[in-house]
């Protein structure tokens, strides 16, 4: 038993370098469990929100599952990265309510967009013109996406909760908090809220169980038959994306916008973690740095054929990083969790919505964080970066907050004079966006 342990620790430690790293076997692991339990919460979120978009609930848990396992397993063995990816939150609901609850498109196209995304995510990576993007595009814009999405996520995580609701006088209003389904989004929002503000580890996935434990008394969470059973069938979703339907024209902003938007959390999530164990050089740069974005770009593509939206980086991978992972044996445990969690599927697919929307709202705060970093004393910088994040959730469209804040940037520096601080991939990125609108839309 010793010399197998020995044997295992060898090999763990020739694979993954891990005294190099300054790390062992029994940290890895903890931190892989501790990544794990802070980012399960998607298994219960996923199937929800993109049962909403038509796709069977039982086969996007599979879908979410797996796609999780796969690109995980491959960040860690192939990039030797302490991240874990799994369908991304905000490019979920992009997916569910807007490109195929408000543009009408079929959820089999929409994910042929994402396939589509996918394959510029890896064709952008291999080629290097990845790094172009990230210079041509103001940073105060990146910053705004990624608000704009969490403002985004969390208008979707009030309507859920039926706490905000629609008004044809005012637009929006106040719902009724009696209701029993919204009070209790009311009070999971709550725990959800006091869980987090305490530092409690997958307080947001402990916030979920509890709304849904409550829920049950109050007629809402209908109990499954059992706790455990055999997998639920993936065929449901599995390889049904229309790729042709994808390649349309009208379809170009929609594509553009989830690989934007999956691009910049990516890059935000890997400089913030990265930058705690210690893979940035000198330079800011990262460190096997195209290897893990090729890792990324791969999960997107290969969700997209199991049947889910974007998959992505998670910056719950921090949660793992802060307990001394530092290498990809913490993303395979987190893999080997996410596969051992597919026969728990009868619990996930009992989690009523009004049990998830308090996650939206909470993950939205997180992103909406990011409007920290814009100089709104500026107002050069100011007014593109707040077009941008504000007509994401007004318009109900990422793409459209994006596409508004490009051209808004473009316009606003050229009549400004300072049209030559512009990248010129700006000015064809606005003429495209401006095309659009004016021939398409």
């Amino acid at each position: 038993m010793a010399i197998s342990k020995k044997t295992s620790e060898s090999l763990a430690e020739k694979v993954f370098k891990l005294s190099e790293n300054g790390t062992n076997v029994r940290t890895e692991i903890t931190a892989g469990i501790t990544t794990f339990v802070t980012m399960a919460y998607i298994l219960l979120v996923n199937p929800v929100i993109l049962k909403d978009a038509g796709l069977d609930q039982g086969a996007v848990f599979m879908a979410t599952a797996l796609a999780a396992a796969i690109s995980t397993m491959f960040m860690g063995l192939y990039a030797n990265y302490p991240f874990a990816l799994a369908p991304g939150m905000g490019l979920n609901a992009f997916f569910a309510y807007v490109m195929v609850g408000g543009m009408k498109i079929p959820w089999q196209t929409a994910l042929g967009a994402v396939f589509v995304s996918g394959i510029i995510a890896v064709i952008v990576t291999l080629t290097g013109i990845r790094e172009l993007l990230i210079r041509a595009i103001p940073l105060q814009l990146k910053h705004a996406v990624g608000a704009g999405i969490g403002l985004f996520i969390a208008f979707i995580g009030f309507k859920n909760a039926g706490i905000i609701v629609a008004n044809p006088a005012t637009f929006v209003d106040l719902g009724n908090l009696k209701d029993p389904g919204t009070l209790l989004a009311v009070i999971g929002l709550v725990i959800t809220a006091a869980l987090v503000a305490r530092g409690v580890r997958g307080g947001i996935l402990i916030g979920i169980i509890l709304t849904t434990i409550i829920g049950i008394p109050m007629g809402i969470t209908k109990l499954p038959s059992s706790l455990i059973s055999s997998p639920p069938s993936i065929a449901p979703g599995f390889l049904k994306l229309d790729i042709m339907g994808a390649l349309k024209l009208s379809m170009y902003p929609v594509i553009f916008s989830l690989f934007f938007a999956d691009l910049f959390d990516t890059i935000g999530t890997f400089v913030g973690v990265a930058s705690r164990t210690g893979m940035l050089d000198e330079h800011g740069n990262l460190k096997r740095g195209n290897k893990a974005l090729f890792a990324d770009s791969l999960g997107t593509v290969v969700g997209a054929l199991l049947g889910t939206s974007n998959t992505t980086t998670y910056v719950e991978s921090a949660a793992g990083v802060s307990v001394g992972g530092r290498t990809g044996l913490t993303s395979v445990v987190v893999a080997l969790l996410f596969i051992a969690s597919i026969i728990f599927s009868p619990i996930a697919l009992a989690v009523p919505a009004q049990a998830t929307a308090p996650a939206l709202i909470i993950v939205g705060v997180f992103m909406a964080s990011s409007l920290n970093e814009i100089k709104f004393g500026d107002f050069l910088e100011a007014f593109p970066a707040f077009l941008t994040a504000i007509l994401m959730p007004l318009t109900f469209s990422i793409s459209m907050g994006l596409a508004l804040g490009f051209i808004s940037y473009t316009v606003l520096m050229l009549l400004s004079g300072k049209g030559r601080e512009v990248h010129w991939v700006m000015y064809i990125l606005s003429i495209t966006f401006a095309l659009y609108f004016m021939f398409i839309r």
